[in-house]
């Protein structure tokens, strides 16, 4: 068998051979969910990712015979490391033909990478953040991705388990919330007596809101921060990249399908949970050739985010603060939301990954409907000084 050469990536081109792999590897598929061409090119690209204040990254292409057979992003984010007492490479964005020993390349290249730069471990798949996908899916091959989740092929995590050193650090779970005819009674009781309670609202937001004083959008991210702050890997988000999702995320979303719950027992009445929830793009992003939005993309697009031509809604972002979850608050968010999905015809949503350890989130879907259809791993292995 002839020889892999893995390549740095070093020039704009080779950053394009990069991003396009993926599409070429999963031209076809009917469960993955394609990043868009310019999305993936802007986050990889130091000059336009603000992430790159605090992190390192070094980007490799696996060939044979001239051939691209692979790629992994190396990563290495100081604030996380710092915060978390660690010296860790992530690996990323790792995709690969059925060949074992090109898994072994790829990685091997991170593990270099890392050494070089005094790191004693790597973990992933992980990104510059947690609002990178993570994980690598294990289970649920056959279930449809999500644009804010990662979708592998099976031999995947069967290519993990012939890596040696490399073992589980982190389990991720995922659900299927089907939405009701109804809402459900005990579910609607729980959320009234919450509400009346601890004198917590429900806030819909304004176009005007998200960008004027009132920085709702500023708060919006503020509680994402404090919400997951404690989980695994977490990467707080710096000024820049808040301001920088403010700008991506807020312009296509459709406010009505987006609750915030603020506390009015309080006199400036904080904003202490965020449910972001959208259309799921991913049938839509499938009919983007190669991740472009032309010439035909952006109305697949549009027909999704506006038009609501998808029976699937995507629970982005769901956030409430420690204090809060405590009082039952998360109910709240689809005690509002529920009905705005009745109303558009979805059928059921994606949660985010969710810890398996992480019960208390888990048990906000115990009122409702819902299938753990889907499970991910975040693997590590010692490498350098300390192994």
């Amino acid at each position: 068998m002839s020889t892999i050469e893995i390549k740095k990536v070093e020039n704009r081109k080779q950053l394009k051979d990069f991003v396009e792999f993926h599409y070429e590897l999963y031209k076809g598929n009917e469960y993955d969910a394609p990043n868009l061409f310019r999305d993936d090119m802007n986050t990889l690209s130091r000059d336009k990712n603000p992430a790159y204040e605090f992190c390192d990254t070094s980007l490799f292409l696996a060939y044979r015979d001239g051939k691209i057979v692979g790629r992994v992003a190396g990563i290495i984010n100081h604030k996380a490391n710092k915060k978390w007492d660690q010296r860790a490479v992530r690996f990323g964005w790792i995709d690969m033909i059925d060949d074992v020993e090109v898994t072994r390349a790829l990685l091997n290249a991170v593990e270099n990478y890392g050494k070089e730069n005094g790191m004693n471990e790597i973990i992933g798949p992980l990104g510059f953040t947690d609002m990178d996908p993570e994980g690598m899916l294990t289970y649920g091959f056959d279930q449809l991705g999500t644009m804010a989740t990662l979708y592998n092929y099976p031999y995947y995590p069967q290519h993990m388990a012939q890596m040696e050193g490399y073992v589980k650090d982190n389990d991720y779970v995922e659900y299927k919330l089907f939405v009701p005819d109804v809402m459900p009674e005990k579910f609607k009781k729980i959320a009234e007596m919450i509400m009346t309670r601890y004198n917590l609202q429900i806030k819909k937001l304004t176009k005007e809101e998200v960008y004027g004083p009132e920085q709702y959008g500023q708060k919006v991210f503020d509680v994402i921060n404090k919400t997951f702050g404690h989980l695994y890997g977490y990467s707080e988000l710096s000024q820049k990249q808040i301001d920088q999702y403010i700008r991506m995320y807020f312009p296509i979303l459709d406010l009505d399908l987006v609750t915030l719950i603020e506390d009015h027992s309080l006199p400036e009445h904080p904003v202490v949970g965020v449910g972001i929830t959208y259309p799921s793009l991913t049938r839509a992003l499938q009919k983007c050739r190669k991740g472009r939005l032309l010439p035909f993309g952006w109305w697949h697009i549009l027909k999704a985010l506006k038009f609501h031509k998808t029976d699937v809604i995507d629970c982005l972002l769901i956030g409430v603060l420690p204090e809060y979850r405590k009082k039952g608050a998360n109910s709240l968010l689809f005690y509002d939301l529920i009905p705005w999905y009745q109303k558009y015809h979805f059928k059921w949503g994606e949660t985010h990954v969710e810890m398996e350890t992480n019960d208390k989130v888990q048990s906000q879907w115990q009122h409702l409907e819902h299938e753990q259809h889907k499970r991910r791993r975040c693997y590590k292995k010692k490498i350098g000084d300390g192994c």
